[in-house]
């Protein structure tokens, strides 16, 4: 393997149910390769830290022992501020679609501003449900023969660190921050607006439909992310969903 240059500020890679170890390790060579050593697993198998996984990594064994576990997708993203898809299936999502290239090109303009992001992968047969791309900002689509696209996972997680690493240099595009301003909100905070929202949402019976709620929840959520609000904004965000309910609270009284 030739030596490369490692990134402390590149994507974190979230294998989100990964299948096989075998796969968790050529990942991790992958990204070794490219510089990158953030590897986070969601819910992987209990066996994954195996034999199979150590001898699939050829040599990026510390990738594979410093991996981060998360029982959800949710608690793999809460400290990123930006979180890119991988799909190459119509979600029917409303988000901009990148691919790995224009994707690197973003991530080096992140960095360089010190946002936290990452890239989330599905499983191998299945790839990523519908909410676990609903927490991401922006899809990841590879153009292929579209007779034939199928990648497996070491594939695709190649593809998208090496996009990163030959943009080490890149024509970086226009800002959408200005000096001082702050940062998009971290997933966690952005996750704890969702949840305050969608309670109220329940109570007021706005979501009062079990079969249309899980499309409405996602539909919501999307909205918010494509508008890459600051914690401030989201604080706001709190604000007026706590007036809001305080204030039909208080019509109730009044009316009774």
């Amino acid at each position: 393997m030739a030596e490369t240059t490692l990134s402390s500020t590149g994507p974190a890679i979230i294998l989100v149910r990964p299948q096989l170890s075998e796969n968790i390790g050529t990942a991790a060579r992958a990204m070794l390769n490219n510089g990158l050593t953030d590897l986070r697993l969601v819910a992987p198998k209990p066996d994954w830290l195996s034999e199979r996984a150590i001898a699939a990594a050829s040599g990026a064994d510390r990738v594979v022992l410093e991996a981060k576990v998360f029982d959800t997708t949710e608690a793999a993203v809460a400290d990123l501020q930006r979180v890119w898809a991988t799909t190459a299936r119509n979600r029917f999502m409303v988000k901009p679609v990148d691919t790995p290239k224009t994707a690197a090109t973003a991530m080096r303009a992140l960095a360089a501003e010190g946002t936290r992001f990452g890239v989330l992968f599905g499983p191998e047969r299945t790839g990523l449900h519908n909410d676990d791309v609903a927490l991401a900002d922006t899809v990841v689509t590879v153009p292929l023969n579209p007779d034939y696209s199928s990648l497996n996972l070491a594939q695709c997680v190649l593809l998208v660190s090496y996009e990163w690493y030959q943009a080490a240099d890149p024509e970086l595009p226009e800002r959408h921050m200005t000096k001082g301003a702050q940062p998009p909100a971290s997933k966690e905070k952005l996750l704890e607006f969702f949840g305050h929202l969608e309670r109220e949402l329940d109570d007021c019976g706005f979501l009062r439909h079990p079969d249309k709620r899980p499309v409405m929840v996602r539909n919501i959520r999307n909205m918010f992310q494509r508008a890459n609000l600051t914690n401030q904004e989201v604080q706001t965000l709190h604000g007026i969903v706590h007036e809001l309910v305080t204030y039909r609270h208080k019509k109730a009284d009044t009316k009774n």
